[in-house]
Parts: C-alpha cells; structure tokens; sequence
C-alpha cells in the first residue's frame, strides 16, 4: 500500500487488513458441539517452547521434496516460507510475530516500504548497505532487476506472476535471455530499484514479499538447474541437497543480522529429512524422543493422529493450529465436455458431501465448511459469503434435477487428481458425487510433482482438489489468482485450475482492482465471489488449518498467518542445543 502519498487510502487499507487478519477465530468443538472451544487452537497466537538458544540442529520431517527452491518459480505457502526466512531475502517481508502483527510488513532488503509515485503507479526501494551473499560480494539492485526478469522465461514455470500482471510493458516478456530487458524495471544504481506499473497498484509493498524480489545475480543463474541450489542472501546456504531423500543448510557466515531484524537464524544447522511417511512422522514427533525432540513436521498431523494429540494434554500443548487461510476446492475443467456445463458444474456443487471431506481432513478441529471461495478472513467481521444455501451434506436430489437439466439424467464418468495425502478427501469426493450418479476416479499424486502435473492444462484430469491461499489479506490475490481467464498457462498453470474464462467477471476484476476505497473494494470483491459461485467453476470444501506437532525440545516456534500457518522458520530453534544431533 502507499503509505507515503496516499494516506487516506493507506490508512483505510490498513484498517480493512488489520480486521481481515483478526476475522479467523478459534474454530468449532471437535468432538460434540461446533459452538465451544475448539480444543486444536490452545496455541494459536502464540510463542510456543519459549525464547530458543542459539545453536543445535533444527530436524524437519518431512514425507516429500519442496516443489520449488527457485526464487523465481517458489509459489506454495511452505515452500515461500522456508525459502524467505532461510535462504534469500526479498524487498519486504513479514513480521516474524503469531496472530496479527504477522500480517504487518516491514522493509528487509530494502530500506523502507517503499516511495510510491505517478498515483501508485511507479514505486521506488533504495536497499540497505552492507549487503552480501553467501561469498561476500555485494547484493545489487541489477540481481533483483535480474530475478524479476527471470521469473518470466517459458523454462522457469510456477512461479508468482505479480510482475507479469501488474509491470508496464510486459506483454509477451520471456525473460533476459538473449539479452533482453523489462525497461518498466530501472536501477538507476546499486541500491535503488524502480517499479513501473501498467495501473495503479496501492498493495505493491505486499507483492514485495514473495520470491521474486529476492536476488538472483546472473553469473550464479543455472535456469532450471538453480532450483537445485539457489544462492545464499538469507542466513543460511545449502551445503548439500540429495533430491527426495535430504536437504542440509548451514550458517551464511557473510549474513550480517543488523542488517536483519526478521530472522533470528538460532540453529547452527538446518536438516530437511524427506521420503518418510506421514503415519511415521506423526508418530515420532508424539512420542518425542531423542533427535525426534528437536524436530518439526513440514506437512500437517494426519487426521488418523488428530486424537492421539488431542486426549494427551502433555502432547496437545505442542501442537499448533493456525488457519491456513487457504480455501480448498474441487476445480473443474470448464473447457472440456461434460463441464463446459454450468448445469454439470452446479451438480457437482450441490452432490458434493463437505462434511465428509472435512472428516477426512482431520473432522471439525482442524477444518471449518467453505460456503464461497475466498476466506472468511478477508472480509470485514470474518464471514463468508453464503448465496447458494446447500447443506454442508450436500443436495443430491437437487444435484439429480440439475444434471437431468443438463442432458445427463443418468450421470456420466469422470476423475479427480488429489495429492497423496488427500487420497481420503478423494474418497469422500467419489461417494459424495457418485450419490447423483457421477461416478469418480482418483488418481494419485506425490505432493512434490502435484502443482505440475494439475498445471499441465492438456493432460491433466476433470477434476482437481486444490486450494488457494491469498498472498496478503486482499481480495486482489485470490479471486484474479483462481478465476482470471487472461493468465493461464498451457504449462506451470498455478491458481485457474477451473480454466474459467468469463468476460464479465474479467472486466468486473479490472474495475474492482481500480477502487482506491479499500472498503468498498473488499465488499465488491465479495460480491462478485458470490456471482462466480453462481457460475460454478468450482465447488468450494473446506477451510484447513494447519496441525504442526513440535518436538519437545523446540522453541521459538508458531503458525505464521501469512504463510498458511506454517512454522515461522525466522524464529524457530531449540530450548537445549546439547540434546540435538549434528
């Protein structure tokens, strides 16, 4: 937001974020009423284990790779956090805080929020002095230029594509091979980098955030290579990384902490163990022995463990459950047959059983019923939007009514891509919808390849489960994100996995994103969720919170809200570094 020209705007902005952050509560009772005290969230909001000692080694168990490391292509909410808390530093950042300080921003590589011009439409960053990389030479404001410009090329897909939205002149851009350069993106020297945008933009600061105002200098770039060792402007570097099997990261001794107030950097050592299984994790992290002390899980409890946790007051006081913030959804192909149909779409919307997927998701501690895309959270007091009214078990008669309407009276056959660690959410998808007579096949995929493989707009199936998180607390990053016909890509397709293309809803986006009152457009942007329900390119699911059981000995650690209640690792460490293995 513009915080310097604009203050009426900045200070209305502020105000509409600040109650959207605060709009998630404690969710409903897990096992009798949904009225109580939801037993998961004890810790939310809060610092748990304590302030950590400096030293040890951090564990990570985890039962996949990341999907991306690459700042340019790094696009998934765990994936962001671990990269920009560990590895790179980006313009802006987050406040390393739980609740809703963590979703203020303050300056990281640069010196401020940046100076906003031309009516929000070129924003100027001057970066701190004394910046380095892993190997001592100086962070430059060319390299992030230079990022920025990368994250364009046809062979770095998945990646945040704010700069393609928003920077003047980007249309059909495809990165600085063959030397070739965003003339709307300036460095009139070192440390100051210059923004040019197509439209006024008052959230600029927050895009900010994201991988791609990281630095990348050119002579470290290997294309899609570098994904496999990015280098080093954050506290940490990669000593070694075995794709699928361990990633170890050890102190950036070039890093300078004043230049820092974020990352706090407490492990000597940071150590991602991949290829477990979930059951094995969760089960080592409850009983907590040993170097299983001083670990954090990297995907969320299994819903099987949720009460092996809940009914021990000893290992429920180290589980943490913030929202996620992130609506999770069963997308459909709206360019292929039987689903070019809003009739077969609507179907879908009332068949399916969302308390069945939310039992499958962990039951109602961890999971709230959707009843429209975009979070309760981003809206003034918390609420979704409810227009279509259909019980949280679905309508199947209904459902019948509808696709008889569409020529189907019989049903039709159709499958569902979900992650692996859906596979009971795809289950309760097949008998939801098999009840009208849609009849679901599930297929499978690793988490590591699954934003790949749904992105692959050609091959992929019907059906995908997915969700989408919003960058900041803004209507502006979901509803363009998930539903704006005018950015998807036939490969590395992220967030429109629907393939909606609908002029009215793409022209009333461009106007709402035009508003300068933030109140008025957060009620617009709620508005038009409700009108894309109606038009059914989704079925929106549930709401997930994110279960993180910690090891004993860690401290330092909470759910951060702007990266989907994942661990800060900003601020995550140990209580006794002694009892760590090295």
């Amino acid at each position: 937001m513009d915080k310097r020209t604009c203050t009426a705007l900045a200070t209305a902005l502020v105000a509409t974020l600040a109650l959207g952050i605060a709009g998630c509560s404690g969710g409903p009772e897990a096992s009798s009423s949904r009225n109580g005290k939801n037993p998961a969230t004890t810790n939310n909001g809060q610092v748990v284990g304590g302030t950590p000692k400096k030293g040890g080694t951090l564990t990570v168990l985890s039962n996949q790779d990341f999907t991306h490391l690459d700042p340019a292509r790094n696009w998934v909410m765990g994936d962001m956090d671990f990269g920009t808390r560990l590895l790179y530093r980006t313009l802006v950042t987050y406040k390393a805080e739980p609740g809703a300080k963590g979703g203020e921003l303050i300056p990281d590589l640069a010196e401020d929020l940046g100076v906003s011009s031309n009516g929000a439409r070129t924003w100027t960053f001057k970066l701190k002095k004394g910046l380095k990389y892993e190997d001592g030479s100086p962070i430059t404001a060319q390299d992030i230029k230079y990022n920025v410009e990368r994250s364009f090329s046809p062979d770095l897909p998945g990646g945040p594509d704010y700069a393609a939205r928003y920077l003047a002149g980007a249309e059909g851009y495809r990165g600085p091979a063959q030397g070739r350069h965003l003339d709307s993106v300036k460095t009139p020297d070192e440390h100051t980098i210059v923004f040019e945008l197509r439209k006024p933009f008052a959230e600029f600061p927050y895009a900010t955030v994201l991988p791609t105002f990281a630095p990348v200098p050119k002579a470290k770039d290997k294309g899609p290579q570098y994904d496999n060792r990015p280098f080093s402007s954050g506290p940490y570097k990669i000593e070694s990384y075995g794709r699928d099997k361990q990633l170890v990261l050890v102190r950036n001794t070039h890093w300078d902490a004043s230049t820092d107030t974020v990352r706090k950097a407490y492990p000597d050592k940071v150590v991602v163990v991949m290829g477990l299984k979930a059951n094995q994790i969760d089960d080592r992290l409850i009983a907590g022995q040993g170097p299983d002390a001083s670990a954090v899980p990297w995907g969320k409890l299994r819903p099987e463990s949720t009460p092996k946790v809940l009914t021990k007051a000893d290992v429920k006081k180290r589980l943490l459950a913030e929202s996620t913030n992130c609506t999770e959804m069963v997308q459909m192909h709206t360019g292929r047959a039987p689903f070019d149909n809003v009739k077969v779409r609507q179907a879908v919307q009332y068949a399916l059983d969302r308390e069945g997927i939310l039992t499958a998701s962990g039951g109602p501690a961890l999971n709230d019923v959707a009843t429209a895309h975009m979070p309760g959270p981003l809206f003034d007091g918390g609420k979704q939007t409810d227009i279509l009214k259909i019980p949280a078990t679905g309508d199947v008669e209904k459902a019948k009514q509808l696709l008889k309407e569409a020529g189907k009276p019989g049903g039709f056959s159709t499958s569902v891509t979900v992650s692996n660690g859906d596979k009971g959410v795809g289950e309760a998808i097949q008998q939801s919808l098999g009840r009208a007579g849609i009849k679901v096949t599930i297929e499978t995929v690793d988490p590591s390849a699954f934003y790949d493989t749904i992105g692959d707009t050609k091959n992929r199936t019907d059906l995908v489960y997915t969700g989408w998180c919003p960058d900041y607390p803004s209507g502006s990053t979901f509803l363009p994100f998930v539903f704006d016909g005018r950015y998807i890509k036939e490969k590395g397709n992220s967030g429109n996995h629907s393939l909606f293309r609908d002029e009215a809803t793409m022209k009333r986006m461009d106007e709402i994103a035009a508003m300068t009152d933030a109140r008025q457009a957060g009620k617009a942007w709620q508005e038009l969720d409700g009108q894309i329900l109606a038009k059914a390119p989704a079925a929106p699911a549930v709401i997930e919170r994110m279960p993180l059981l910690l090891g004993t000995n860690v401290a330092g650690a909470f759910g951060h809200t702007s990266f989907g209640g994942q661990i800060d690792y900003a601020t995550v460490g140990l209580k006794d570094p002694s009892k760590s293995s090295n």
